[in-house]
């Protein structure tokens, strides 16, 4: 894949901003790491975890990123103070590895090329960084004193889990800077612009390995590798309660805790909005969405290793090229549907070597 040429200036985002909420107080005040939200304190009180990840002023970050978080973060935003974030370890760098399928799949895809202006990459280490400058504009190296996360992460393992809740704990930190995000995992390919299908009454929206047909309903399953949070009291309360969950179901990955959380009183109690996304515009190999004309993204969910992973996202990019091809009478039709899975279809084995879900 060839790398991008100097970084273009950042261009006008595609969707309309998100409307200010009415009460000033839903607003989450950028740099409010340590703020007190005692309008919470009564429902649920945060326990002491030592901070997983490093602020952006972290001395050993910065020895090795050339600005800190929060600069690069209001680069990349959007007029609403947007941004696409995506995490990269070594294992998803490699060349034609994950990464470089990620990244064609917003150039060949319908209005999505201009988001790449506002996607950044979360290096877990060293390796994933430096070819992260190779081939992206905004790249960040998130440094764990004591964790390396540059190989592959086994479904389930201690290692996996670390690298799964540190990711809860970055993303709560950028909404206590005050940016809202898209959270994207790299094997998701990107064909239309999302941001018209999100629902704009919600905090927290969430892509699905299995949709109901009811955006509201609990019996939806989510899954953590794409999601639209808007930064307020809301999300982040809901983010510390979420992070703090593992200690309340031990072992158990984000995903699972997000499932056992999604009905407590908690969610109710700080009003925070859910939304869960229709598979036919956000689908994945758990659950395809069938209509090439409403796929906004396509996941390698339910994949079982990287050969297979990787087999099944070219297979994804080389059909989406061929719909682009066909006259708009034939698209109307829907006459073309995925090839996949093919290498990842499930035969209800654990999950063997993933990055992330």
């Amino acid at each position: 894949m060839t790398p991008p040429s100097t970084p273009n200036a950042p261009l006008t985002p595609a969707h309309a901003p998100i409307p200010p909420p009415t009460n000033p107080a839903d607003v989450a005040p950028p740099r409010c790491r340590d703020a007190d939200y005692s309008r919470f304190s009564s429902y649920y009180q945060l326990p002491r975890f030592p901070t997983v990840f490093p602020s952006a002023s972290n001395d050993s970050a910065e020895a090795s990123n050339e600005y800190p978080l929060e600069k690069i973060l209001n680069e990349a935003a959007m007029e609403d103070r947007t941004v696409i974030l995506t995490t990269l370890n070594e294992a998803w760098a490699a060349p034609n590895s994950v990464i470089d399928l990620f990244l064609e799949s917003f150039k060949i895809g319908d209005r999505t090329r201009r988001l790449l202006n506002h996607l950044v990459i979360i290096a877990l280490d060293k390796k994933a960084f430096i070819r992260c400058q190779v081939i992206h504009t905004y790249c960040f190296l998130l440094v764990s004193e004591g964790i390396d996360f540059h190989e592959e992460a086994y479904f389930m393992t201690p290692h996996y889990l670390k690298m799964m809740w540190r990711r809860i704990d970055f993303l709560r930190s950028v909404l206590e800077m005050g940016y809202n995000f898209v959270f994207t995992d790299a094997d998701i390919m990107w064909f239309r612009d999302p941001f018209p299908r999100f629902h704009h009454d919600a905090d927290f929206q969430i892509a699905c390995d299995h949709f109901t047909g009811n955006f509201d309903d609990v019996e939806n399953r989510p899954n953590g590798g794409f999601n639209f949070v808007k930064s307020n009291n809301r999300s982040i309360e809901f983010y510390k309660f979420w992070y703090s969950s593992q200690e309340t179901y031990p072992g158990y990955h984000d995903q699972d805790v997000l499932n056992f959380i999604k009905v407590d009183p908690f969610i109710t109690d700080i009003g925070l909005k859910m939304k869960f996304l229709d598979t036919a515009n956000f689908g994945g190999l758990c659950e395809p969405s069938r209509d090439l004309n409403q796929v906004c993204t396509m996941h390698a969910n339910c994949c079982y290793g990287m050969d297979s992973k990787l087999h099944d996202l070219r297979i994804m990019l080389q059909d989406w090229r061929h719909y682009l091809t066909l006259p708009p009478s034939l698209k109307r039709l829907s006459v073309v549907s995925w090839r996949v899975p093919q290498k990842c279809r499930s035969h209800g084995s654990p999950e063997k070597s993933v990055q992330e879900d």
